[in-house]
């Protein structure tokens, strides 16, 4: 990708457009792509300060007055599991089934390392 800006293939590059365009063609292209470079630019600035306009009336939102509603939780389902039958869950980051390791608090009140 270099290559194609170092001073020998650029003039190449611009010799075959001056040749596919032609001379009285070539300025106007240019104006067209200034032109369509400018439109581009007002568009991107525009869509900038209207995301940061959204984004400050969404932080400056007072939330006291706005009701929170709890979070809705899934219905738990009763399971009859035996004491010594190992369980298993879903690891929510690689969807695979991991062993869970089971708990035991330490006898004497220490934290275990």
């Amino acid at each position: 990708m270099g290559a194609l800006f170092e001073k020998p293939a650029f003039l190449i590059l611009l010799l075959i457009v001056l040749l596919l365009f032609g001379a009285k063609r070539l300025p106007d292209l240019a104006r067209g792509v200034g032109r369509s470079m400018r439109i581009f630019k007002a568009e991107t600035d525009g869509l900038k300060s209207d995301a940061t306009t959204e984004t400050q009336a969404v932080t400056s939102a007072p939330t006291a007055a706005a009701p929170s509603a709890p979070p809705v939780q899934a219905p738990v389902q009763a399971q009859a599991v035996l004491p010594d039958a190992p369980r298993y869950f879903v690891d929510p980051i690689t969807g695979e089934q991991v062993l869970a390791q089971p708990v035991v608090p330490p006898v004497d009140g220490a934290p275990r390392a």
